[in-house]
């Protein structure tokens, strides 16, 4: 290219949905959003994280990057597997993009699944939960992956490198959703969470004011009251199914126990299919049963990683594996995975290039879609 392109920084804040950042003491970012470029948009089915962070990351929906949930079954198997795997993604992601623009990037990532999946391609990658020797003896030891303080670690690095570190263009940012799970909005742990990451976010653009900083999120949070086990629930009522799949099902299972706001079945045999449906449509809090077809197209999925139906459970259900058919969450319980975590934020500051028009950003992956592109 004839001209550097502009320095990036990437702030994908995990767990920020737009109720969350409406009721959180974040000056800064509200600034920014007033000052800048701010559309809410809807996030990428399932409200969980590795399929919005990819989606984000590489600017594309599932059917063309190729991740579809955090875990998916495998039927030879006969079980599930993490979806972490950089070799699953069909795309170039946005630090491959950058690379072929002579441009070197950064991913940073309280978790080590991001890492993971995202870190072909980056110049220099840093997963908080295993930070390297020489990232602890510059930043000292990471606090615990179940802290808030990760996040605060994690941008600390941030900020060295925006100082010391002016060749990386590209800076991705991606902290850890525990503290909205932990607390809901109006708690002071949250409050004083989400106003030290707009501090970091402040001194980030005093440290590099060349810089364009773009933020979204890969889902909100809700309050839960009920979860089912629907393999135990039709074989209790029948007709028992082949496998039930929890699309967040992770390594991080302190946040959410696994359970979704929504759920994945497999039938034994497709005459199965009514009767299973009836029995699914008729729990409380079940919003919608879809075949996997409509499914697919309605979320831009990859038809040969659903189930055979796909269950919404409304605001306050929950889907996972347990040891009864149904569980009364406890009150602190907060969680996300259905449609009713998918309204996001999306902020663009200090762009100076030509932005496409505003109705092109309708998604969170809308913010790199148009990014590094000829």
């Amino acid at each position: 290219m004839s001209t550097q392109p502009q320095r990036l920084i990437i702030a994908m804040m995990d767990g920020l949905g737009l109720p969350c950042l409406q009721a959180s003491p974040m000056p800064f970012v509200k600034q920014m959003a007033q000052q800048g470029f701010f559309r809410e948009v809807r996030g990428v089915y399932p409200s969980v994280t590795n399929v919005n962070n990819v989606s984000i990351a590489c600017g594309a929906w599932p059917a063309e990057h190729g991740i579809s949930a955090n875990s998916y079954f495998d039927p030879e198997a006969g079980c599930a597997r993490y979806m972490n795997a950089s070799g699953l993604i069909r795309t170039p992601t946005i630090f491959q993009r950058a690379a072929e623009w002579g441009v070197p990037s950064a991913l940073l990532t309280s978790k080590r699944k991001t890492a993971e999946l995202l870190g072909p391609g980056t110049d220099f990658c840093l997963a908080a939960e295993e930070a390297d020797p020489e990232s602890v003896a510059r930043y000292g030891p990471p606090p615990p992956i179940y802290s808030r303080e990760i996040n605060y670690w994690l941008w600390a690095v941030a900020l060295d490198l925006l100082q010391h570190r002016p060749d990386l263009g590209l800076i991705y940012v991606h902290i850890t959703d525990y503290p909205m799970h932990a607390w809901g909005e109006d708690a002071p742990e949250s409050q004083e969470h989400l106003a030290h990451l707009d501090d970091q976010l402040r001194q980030a653009a005093e440290l590099a004011p060349d810089a364009a900083i773009l933020l979204t999120a890969d889902h909100g949070m809700n309050f839960k009251m009920r979860s089912y086990d629907l393999e135990k629930v039709c074989a209790a009522a029948g007709t028992p199914v082949r496998f039930v799949l929890s699309p967040e099902r992770d390594y991080y299972i302190v946040h959410h126990r696994n359970f979704t706001g929504c759920s994945w079945v497999w039938l034994r045999d497709p005459a199965d299919e009514g009767s299973v449906r009836r029995i699914l449509e008729a729990l409380p809090g079940v919003e919608e049963v879809l075949t996997r077809e409509k499914a697919a197209a309605r979320y831009h999925s990859i038809p040969e990683h659903l189930g055979d139906l796909l269950v919404n459970g409304d605001r306050d259900t929950m889907f996972g594996v347990m040891d009864v058919e149904r569980e009364d969450l406890p009150s602190t319980y907060r969680a996300h995975g259905s449609m009713h975590e998918m309204d996001l934020p999306l902020l663009i500051h200090n762009y100076r290039e030509t932005l496409p028009p505003p109705e092109y950003f309708r998604h969170n992956l809308d913010l790199t879609r148009f990014l590094f592109r000829s």
